[in-house]
């Protein structure tokens, strides 16, 4: 979070709460209404209220709270390892797992545990609250997640991601049938103009580009098990794609119903297949996560094979 006083420039008319977490990247509305009702939103040098109207020109300062510092503490929190040599670890991480310490989730993380067992041997490329992460899954999504263990690895793993050579295959349970046994969505995603905490599609040539490849398992009864290979790996891609063709996950409550589904936290989605280069002798690896429990008792819950 930024820690300096700034000014926010109004461009659109709206509430200024929406219009602050709109402007900052990463701000939820709820912080933005927080950060006002601390006093730290001003507007002509008098305190913003969370519903005050904005017009085009207004401008707010802005002095945000100084970011909590977070201490890395190795736990010895058990993981399931896939994989591991002096380069690379590959876990399979399960559904509730944060993948590193924030603001909220301060220890417990896969950081937390990598450090302990890992000790000193963790890239230091992606800052210090991220050892050694390449890439990440959301907290609710188990499966594969590829760490780098030395700088060097972490620069050739984050060059497969960029090039698209570092392939992920996961596993999905979405609402609906489908036409066509195979597509590709083709859409960039941004972050959500009013809730920061969401992505969203938005128009060629603004966001970030993202692609996503799926594949019919099977369909049955008003839902389908399929595959998605990524060519990119944005921010709740898959979630975000299948829902804006009208297929959201299971489970999915942010991007989908608004409602639990049983027996599932959160999305039935699974990361579990990874193939990538090895950093240091060059080889073709595939690394497999077998479906968990939880996924496969879903499936039967819905006569999917």
């Amino acid at each position: 979070m930024l820690a300096a006083t700034f000014p926010v420039t109004v461009t659109e008319p709206g509430r200024a709460d929406a219009v602050l977490s709109a402007a900052v990247d990463g701000l939820t509305r709820s912080a933005a209404q927080k950060w006002m009702e601390e006093g730290r939103v001003t507007l002509n040098g008098k305190p913003v209220k969370k519903n005050a109207p904005l017009k085009p020109g207004d401008t707010l300062l802005v002095s945000p709270p100084q970011p909590q510092d977070i201490d890395l503490i190795p736990q010895d929190i058990p993981l399931d390892i896939v994989y591991e040599d002096d380069d690379v670890v590959v876990v399979n991480k399960p559904v509730g797992m944060v993948v590193h310490p924030a603001p909220g989730h301060p220890d417990g993380t896969l950081v937390n545990a990598l450090l302990y067992h890992c000790r000193e041997s963790l890239s230091g490329i992606n800052g210090e609250r991220r050892p050694g992460i390449v890439h990440r899954i959301d907290r609710d999504t188990s499966g594969l997640l590829i760490v780098a263990k030395n700088d060097k690895a972490h620069l050739a793993l984050a060059a497969q991601l960029q090039d698209h050579s570092l392939f992920r295959l996961y596993h999905a349970v979405v609402v609906g049938g489908f036409k066509e046994e195979s597509g590709t969505v083709d859409a960039p995603l941004a972050r959500h103009p009013v809730d920061r905490k969401r992505m969203a599609v938005c128009r060629t040539g603004e966001g970030r580009e993202a692609i996503t490849h799926w594949q019919v398992v099977d369909s049955q009864g008003g839902y389908s098990h399929i595959t998605c290979r990524l060519e990119t790996g944005r921010t709740h891609q898959i979630r975000v794609h299948m829902a804006s063709i009208g297929h959201p996950l299971v489970g999915d409550q942010v991007y989908g119903s608004k409602k639990p589904f049983p027996g599932l936290v959160g999305q039935c989605l699974h990361a579990a297949c990874l193939t990538f280069t090895h950093p240091t002798t060059g080889e073709r690896m595939t690394v497999e996560a077998p479906l968990p429990d939880w996924f496969t008792k879903t499936l039967q819950r819905l006569h999917l094979t």
